[in-house]
């Protein structure tokens, strides 16, 4: 499976471009920002899934599969204009390469109590919290 993808423009003319980021049915639409050098996530979802789209900025992906045995962690880097796309049991950690600014686009809605109900928190990546 790929998870990375290039986001070309559908239309582009004078007045600028169109440009689809995903689709489906979402039911949240989340815009983080992140500092340099933080780490966001270290955890998976029981359930949930998510786009996420780099608006500014980039990031270090750190992904492993959980639904298949003695799978390695793996990592891709995200810049501005990519994709990244998190399914359900999909361990991740996102490592902040510079000041960032990403759209989330969520299949479950983010009722807090509900997402913490399906977000498993791990050490995907080790920060200075978790050391």
């Amino acid at each position: 499976m790929s998870f990375k993808k290039k986001i070309k423009p559908l239309h582009k003319d004078s007045r600028g471009k169109i440009v689809k980021l995903a689709e489906g049915d979402f039911a949240s639409a989340l815009l983080i920002t992140s500092k340099k050098g933080s780490v966001r996530a270290n955890h998976y979802h029981k359930k949930d899934s998510h786009w996420c789209y780099m608006i500014s900025g980039s990031m270090r992906y750190w992904y492993k599969d959980l639904s298949k045995k003695n799978n390695r962690r793996r990592s891709l880097i995200i810049r501005a204009g990519d994709s990244v796309y998190t399914p359900p049991m999909l361990a991740h950690a996102m490592e902040f390469l510079e000041a960032s600014q990403f759209l989330a686009l969520t299949a479950k809605k983010r009722d807090r109590t509900k997402y913490e109900n399906d977000t498993v928190r791990m050490k995907l990546l080790k920060t200075d919290e978790t050391k």
